[in-house]
């Protein structure tokens, strides 16, 4: 609980009652390997805060392929749908690689910490806006890369999570067959 927070209060000012009523409608959880926070075509019912452990984004293509799609690590904001109110469905799924622990709260109780919390929603304006300019540097860099560059910028970037995710899902990742990444692995030790 405390992690989550210290993050928000990167973010802006609350006071102790504010944090107090943030503390009472929060719950703590733990995943364990392989064990789902949500999956694809079940709605979504609550707002998430991993604190300890990995998450992974997976959808299947058409061809039936687990591919990849981002990685989630601790001090991050797991939101569903685009507004509090929105029943969100997701057509993907968001797996635990590691275990994990997470503080979470139902769409009611984050409603109204929003409805209480005079400049709640711009702290979360400015924890969204941090995110989607992460993922979109991540997957812009991903396409113009060859499969060394994305590699080597997996590890730069990600350098806590190239030893506790399989290497299978880093290359579905990357967009490359864990054989190539394996013969990448090799070339640039």
């Amino acid at each position: 609980m405390e992690k989550f927070i210290e993050y928000i209060l990167q973010f802006g000012n609350l006071n102790k009652q504010q944090i107090d009523l943030i503390k009472s409608k929060a719950t703590e959880i733990e995943l364990h390997t392989d064990d789902f926070y949500w999956e694809a075509g079940k709605t979504v019912k609550q707002i998430g805060f991993l604190t300890d452990g990995v998450l992974r984004v997976s959808y299947y293509n058409n061809k039936g392929e687990e591919i990849t799609r981002y990685f989630i690590d601790e001090n991050h904001l797991i939101l569903s749908g685009n507004t509090i109110d929105e029943l969100y469905t997701p057509s993907e799924y968001l797996s635990a690689i590691t275990d994990c622990k997470l503080v979470v709260f139902s769409k009611k109780d984050w409603k109204e910490i929003s409805e209480t919390i005079i400049g709640w929603d711009t702290i979360l304006q400015k924890i969204v806006a941090k995110y989607h300019s992460e993922k979109i540097t991540r997957r812009s860099e991903l396409i113009s890369q060859d499969g060394t560059e994305r590699y080597l910028d997996f590890i730069q970037k990600f350098p806590t999570l190239i030893n506790r995710v399989p290497l299978s899902y880093i290359a579905s990742y990357l967009g490359i067959t864990q054989s190539s990444l394996s013969r990448i692995r090799k070339n640039i030790r």
